[in-house]
């Protein structure tokens, strides 16, 4: 059993606590707080479980860290990046291995600030540990899942990772109204449509899956289309007013000799009546897709349900998943960074190890 303790109690942080309390192989030691009214709470508070875990929530950080094998870093790093990287840092250099979303810049590390690299290389090196980052949305359909898809295609025109979602039943203002701007001014951009901030966060996966299939990019673009609220709507948040943003479409583009490649999209509206000449998902508020424009035309549609939450729950549970699902294979490699083509999505349990998934 490989003890397992996560870093940060929100919306990811009470996933991976779900995740690592029911994983194969796997063994919740500790939770990390910053908070110091969650400290001394049971690890069940955070993840809704029906029973206590017995692990409680602390801000002692070297006290977990001393009785730990790995650690799930789920704290936030969009506007604390370098917070981030030192509490990375830190935990590998004590010799955890770490899983964590919260880089988007190391998704490819080959692209990644040179100083970050040699930092947390560093820091493996001494700690004799591990690192691998991938995203949340979900992170293993940007990346491992369009390079086997596209490995099912005579030939590749170009491929799409969509995601399209309805956000009138996810229940978390800061990331719907403040980073995706939805419910406020059609003058004002929001945070994550930015110029220039869409391909911090998904330029590495591009670059990714252009190395998994052998392709060199030559630019990455982005375009952004904005629509308004037609009327007024009633969601899990709250009312949000007619005239303000009710929808958006981002592209981020790779491109190899002009033309375009690959491709991560975005639909994304407040309310199911917002766009209607866009997308849908195929049933229900969201889904995820790969697309592979070629020989043959090959699209996989992807969509996860968790009991009593959203469907944007079950995509942040998959990609929980795939993060602490990597950690048998992370322990038995070489100190170092690793990336999503890195790590099998199937990382040879054994036997009697994955029988334990199976539901009594």
């Amino acid at each position: 059993m490989l003890r397992v303790a996560v870093w940060g109690t929100g919306n990811m942080g009470a996933t991976a606590i779900r995740s690592a309390v029911a994983f194969p192989g796997l063994q919740l030691s500790g939770v990390i707080t910053s908070s110091p009214d969650k400290a001394g709470k049971d690890a069940s508070t955070f993840a809704k479980l029906d029973r206590p875990t017995g692990v409680t929530a602390t801000t002692d950080v070297d006290a977990v860290l001393s009785d730990c094998d790995a650690v799930a870093y789920m704290a936030s790093g969009d506007i604390r990046p370098d917070d981030a990287v030192n509490d990375i840092e830190r935990c590998l250099r004590a010799g955890s291995h770490v899983v964590t979303p919260s880089l988007y810049s190391l998704y490819d590390p080959r692209s990644a600030p040179q100083e970050w690299v040699d930092r947390l290389t560093a820091a493996a090196e001494e700690g004799r540990s591990t690192l691998l980052v991938s995203g949340v949305d979900p992170g293993w359909g940007n990346d491992a899942l369009a390079v086997i898809a596209a490995g099912l295609c005579t030939r590749i025109e170009s491929i799409h990772c969509q995601e399209i979602f309805d956000y009138s039943t996810y229940n978390q203002p800061h990331a719907v109204k403040v980073l995706c701007g939805f419910g406020g001014s059609m003058d004002e951009m929001p945070m994550m449509l930015l110029p220039s901030i869409p391909t911090m966060v998904w330029g590495g996966n591009l670059r990714l899956i252009a190395r998994g299939l052998g392709l060199e990019l030559d630019e990455i673009t982005e375009e952004i289309e904005r629509l308004p609220l037609e009327e007024s709507v009633d969601t899990v948040m709250g009312r949000f007013q007619k005239g303000t943003q009710g929808a958006f479409w981002l592209k981020v583009i790779g491109k190899s000799g002009g033309r375009e490649r690959i491709v991560i999209d975005h639909i994304t509206r407040i309310h199911e009546s917002c766009a209607p000449d866009w997308p849908y998902p195929d049933q229900g508020v969201g889904d995820h897709r790969v697309i592979v424009h070629g020989d043959p035309e090959l699209t996989i549609t992807s969509r996860a349900d968790v009991p009593g939450g959203t469907r944007a729950d079950g995509g942040n549970t998959t990609a929980a998943n795939r993060l602490l699902g990597a950690l048998d294979w992370l322990s038995t490699q070489k100190p170092g960074i690793y990336d999503g083509l890195d790590v099998p999505l199937q990382t040879g349990r054994p036997a009697e190890v994955e029988a334990q998934r199976w539901a009594h």
